[in-house]
């Protein structure tokens, strides 16, 4: 999709909707400032049915296509095996402890997964006016993900879009409106509050999963946000942002001045936690039989100090 929206116009936006100095100049968690105690023990409150869904992807799926930053499929080893065992190999120097030993190589955002707040810049500034520069082949001096291991838990809601407008999948390049999620939410009687964690499902992934075809998942024509859903995300105040897809907002973007500059300004600007990739079939539909679109939600990142994001298996209890 293209449209009129020009560089000038997201750089106004991001400084419309800034979160910049909110909570301190130190500040380095973003909207996570908006959950508190309290709502983490409302949440605990929605466990009703003991049921939880994992929205981890397979790590087996190979959804990087080589169209984004060289990123690659996660490479699973195996370094000790029954076969081995089997074959006494492994029975010098220690006799007697046979066991299975294995590996994982992968990019920190080659499948489900949280991008930190130094994920995007800003021409050359981070979140909360931190420079650019403060991350290096050392890692992030600030803003790593390190600093939300602790804090990614909550009430958690799914916007299910796509079973909403009556498809399986959202055709690629359909762009969410602020008035698609608050129309979603309406039809599903759950309101969205300050501190969410706000899941969008647009059944891109299942589509492909169906198909057994991942071509263009990774940085190719997908549905999602539209830019103007930066405003909804600033009023709504939420936690996080998630989304069923590679990059969260809609491809082809709304501009040709800019390369995904829905994230431009969510995540330098607002300083929003950005979730992306989640698997959504089970808890979409188990949400659909039960009418209930809410629940606790835990998804913390790994603790890698200077990470840009981090792979993650998130958890929905009902």
């Amino acid at each position: 999709m293209k449209t009129g929206l020009t560089r000038q116009d997201i750089l106004d936006a991001a400084k419309k909707i800034s979160n910049w100095g909110r909570w301190d100049d130190d500040d380095q968690i973003g909207t996570l400032n908006n959950v508190t105690s309290a709502d983490i023990v409302g949440a605990a409150g929605l466990v009703r049915k003991g049921k939880v869904f994992s929205l981890g992807l397979s790590l087996k799926e190979p959804i990087q296509s080589g169209l984004f930053g060289g990123r690659w499929n996660p490479i699973h080893t195996m370094l000790a095996t029954g076969t081995d065992a089997a074959a006494g190999t492994q029975d010098e120097p220690f006799p007697y402890l046979r066991y299975a030993d294995d590996a994982i190589n992968m990019p920190c955002q080659a499948s489900t997964q949280w991008d930190a707040l130094c994920h995007v810049f800003l021409d050359d500034k981070m979140y909360n006016g931190y420079e650019a520069r403060l991350v290096d082949v050392k890692g992030a001096k600030k803003l790593g993900i390190e600093h939300v291991r602790d804090k990614m838990v909550g009430r958690g809601v799914l916007l299910d879009v796509a079973r909403f407008k009556g498809v399986p999948s959202l055709d690629d390049g359909y762009a969410v409106t602020c008035a698609d999620l608050d129309s979603c939410a309406a039809a599903q009687g759950v309101e969205i509050r300050k501190g969410d964690f706000v899941i969008l499902r647009t059944g891109h992934q299942e589509r492909c999963i169906a198909a057994g075809d991942w071509t263009g998942y990774a940085g190719g024509p997908a549905p999602g946000f539209a830019f103007e859903t930066c405003f909804w995300l600033k009023n709504k105040d939420i936690a996080a942002i998630c989304s069923d897809t590679w990059g969260c907002e809609v491809r082809p973007n709304e501009t040709s001045e800019a390369n995904q500059p829905w994230h431009w300004v969510v995540i330098p600007s607002i300083g929003i936690s950005m979730g992306e990739i989640f698997y959504l079939k089970e808890l979409a539909e188990d949400c659909a039989a039960d009418r209930v679109y809410e629940f606790f939600f835990s998804a913390p990142p790994l603790h890698l100090p200077g990470g840009a994001g981090s792979p993650i298996n998130p958890q929905a209890i009902k």
